[in-house]
């Protein structure tokens, strides 16, 4: 029969550091953007995914949330599927949420030049917290 103390020490010993990816393998390069035919209307698109995955830098343990993306198009569109394999390019990276928001929506702004964008990335709760991000973007 285990003792409190070996639990403890068996416990401490589940620490560890799960590799993780660094942000050199986010695919940006696999965004497509498709001319819009409908420039100076007042459009807003919508994308959400409810699947986004990432990891903890520190720890490795799995970050899971939704992310919701608005944007007004200007010349370009965001191709979906290539939007897809980009998202799912952050499988297994270390990256935090705040980093994350920033990046996709920097990354997608240099793809479609929109004249507005938003990135909303919201995590599940973890550890008893709920957070989520939302980055902006406007053409001057």
């Amino acid at each position: 029969m285990a003792t409190i103390e070996s639990l403890q020490k068996q416990y401490r010993d589940l620490d560890r550091r799960i590799e993780t990816k660094t942000e050199v393998v986010i695919d940006r390069d696999c965004l497509l953007a498709f001319d819009y035919e409908y420039s100076g209307q007042d459009t807003e698109v919508v994308i959400d995914m409810n699947e986004f995955t990432a990891v903890c830098p520190w720890t490795g343990l799995p970050d899971f949330g939704s992310m919701v993306i608005k944007y007004m198009p200007d010349r370009q569109c965001i191709e979906l599927k290539s939007l897809k394999y980009y998202l799912l390019s952050y499988t297994g990276v270390g990256i935090v949420q705040e980093h994350a928001a920033n990046r996709i929506l920097n990354d997608l702004v240099a793809v479609c030049q929109p004249v507005r964008m938003t990135v909303t990335l919201d995590y599940n709760v973890r550890g008893g917290l709920h957070t989520a991000v939302t980055a902006n973007y406007e053409k001057e």
